[in-house]
């Protein structure tokens, strides 16, 4: 719709740039309003959050390249750190956050769940805003549809559409999601039974969410009509429901 927020000059401002950037600017200042609840210094969340930034963007771009594209950056293997063509997946973002995140935890001796738990608001709500940006660069587009909620891209991918069919705007919808989420889980965190509940359960609710969008979505297909999101939701969701029972049991 509006890849291109703003152009002067050599300066442009990208639209998905630029909501990346305001999620990670709202989601650490939530995180560090949150952190004085747990008595955590702003100083530990603002590194907790740079070690999560640099974590989820190698990781977004790792699932990408090996899972969607291998063959090709098997043949242009620099072309994987050009991240401003594109090719990020934020289960690979999901991933690579929640590695770098536990080894910073472990390594400064921080409690683990209370952290999940203060970081799941604002991934949620910074969920929703990077949405905005994939609908306004025209990525993450649904499949045909005749129905009234059709949108015409003039952008896919970033670069003009010739193909003016009406798609499901399945980036608004995941937006919608990450919004309701947020609220969700920030009231949740205020009246959470035990520590690891708003971290498990954002992962179990934005589990079963994206595999329902995923139905609408043009993704990259594995098995019969299931894409690769499907299958990551099932195990993401599974894995958090066994966590979800043993820690309401605090058996771990």
């Amino acid at each position: 719709m509006l890849p291109v927020l703003f152009k002067y000059g050599s300066l442009t401002i990208y639209a998905w740039g630029f909501t990346l950037s305001l999620a990670i600017l709202l989601g650490t200042l939530l995180a560090v309003r949150l952190a004085g609840r747990i008595e955590m210094n702003s100083e530990q969340i603002l590194d907790l959050a740079i070690v999560l930034v640099v974590g989820g963007v190698v990781g977004a771009r790792l699932f990408y390249v090996f899972v969607y594209e291998p063959e090709r950056y098997l043949r242009e293997p620099l072309q994987i750190f050009a991240i401003w063509k594109g090719g990020l997946v934020y289960y690979g973002a999901l991933i690579g956050g929640f590695i770098t995140g536990t080894w910073y935890v472990i390594r400064k001796k921080l409690p683990f769940w209370s952290l999940a738990d203060l970081v799941s608001p604002s991934l949620a709500l910074g969920y929703g805003i990077v949405r905005l940006g994939c609908f306004m660069n025209g990525c993450c587009y649904g499949k045909e549809t005749g129905s009234f909620v059709g949108v015409i891209f003039q952008y896919i991918e970033g670069m003009p559409c010739t193909d003016l069919v009406p798609r499901y705007p399945t980036q608004l919808f995941s937006s919608v999601i990450g919004f309701l989420l947020f609220g969700i889980l920030i009231f949740i965190w205020y009246n959470k039974k035990f520590d690891g509940q708003v971290f498990l359960l954002f992962l179990i609710l934005y589990g079963i969410s994206r595999s329902i969008i995923e139905s609408f979505r043009e993704n990259l297909i594995v098995f019969g009509n299931i894409t690769v999101s499907q299958i990551v939701s099932a195990i993401i969701v599974l894995i958090a429901l066994i966590f979800y029972r043993l820690r309401s049991r605090q058996k771990i």
